[in-house]
């Protein structure tokens, strides 16, 4: 996932600016809102050879090619899991050689991409998929965090609208369509997103088996928090931000967002309660 810092200045509340913003480091001292990719979410780094060109050969002759692609793929899944995403690259990239009609290959070589700064690429491979599946609403999502990175707001806005349209349940793109709101400094809007993505959840954890991820609705919980901070609702804000710590993972490796998050949110907390002790 790709980090960026809040901007230092406001914008007219009733336009969308474009503004470029630097890559920052996951490791960085300030603080950073995340955007949440969607599909198989492929992580951090890592390096590792380049995938044979036999790939598809080296599975097992009995599965039948569709078989096969999907054992290539969770293949490729697993590499990006591991931190081998140059390897990761190379077998989606077999796999979109074997069959270019997949927007699902593209979308997740898009991801890969992404996560190794290569916003370009990354724009082609969404790009492609949306060409090849229009309505596949999770690959707007990942299109915006990539022109939210580059400090395109308006397009990204733009994006995450068009996958909410396509999934009204989709709390990520909601999600991250208020952190960039907030961003522009359009408070009302992002709150709205905020508040949705909220009631989104709690009716999905009421009428879901599944339900919903805890460290997601905290990231969402987090976020809104920090929205009230900025605005002065100081009561608000550490209500929210008690209700992120109570979902954000104790444990967890220094890779996973939400681990990461949830320091963001405790330094929060402590400038509010302690504010001559924060740094």
């Amino acid at each position: 996932m790709n980090l960026r810092k809040f901007p230092d200045h406001s914008n007219n509340s009733k336009l969308v600016r474009r503004q470029t913003v630097p890559f920052a480091t996951p490791c960085s001292d300030q603080e950073h809102p995340v955007w949440l990719p969607q599909d198989e979410e492929l992580p951090s780094t890592g390096k590792s050879s380049p995938t044979s060109d036999k790939a598809l050969d080296q599975a097992p002759i009995y599965l039948s090619p569709s078989d096969r692609e999907a054992l290539l793929r969770q293949r490729a899944i697993d590499k990006a899991q591991q931190g081998h995403l140059e390897e990761a690259i190379d077998l989606f990239t077999f796999l979109i050689h074997y069959n270019p009609d997949s927007a699902s290959n593209y979308n997740n070589r898009g991801l890969l991409q992404f996560q190794q700064g290569r916003s370009d690429l990354a724009l082609e491979d969404y790009n492609t998929a949306i060409q090849l599946n229009p309505r596949l609403g999770k690959v707007y999502n990942n299109r915006a965090n990539c022109w939210a990175s580059l400090g395109d707001l308006e397009a990204a806005i733009a994006d995450y609208e068009t996958a909410i349209n396509l999934d009204p349940t989709d709390i990520r793109a909601r999600l991250n369509q208020g952190i960039t709101f907030r961003e522009l400094d359009l408070y009302d809007r992002a709150l709205e997103s905020f508040d949705l993505a909220l009631q989104v959840s709690q009716l999905l954890n009421s009428t879901d088996m599944v339900g919903i991820p805890a460290a997601l609705e905290g990231h969402i919980y987090a976020e809104r928090g920090r929205l009230n901070h900025l605005t002065g609702d100081w009561n608000c804000a550490v209500a929210d931000y008690h209700r992120a710590l109570e979902r954000l993972p104790l444990t967890g490796s220094s890779t996973d967002p939400a681990y990461r998050l949830r320091f963001q949110v405790q330094s929060w907390l402590d400038s509010l309660l302690n504010p001559f002790n924060a740094e």
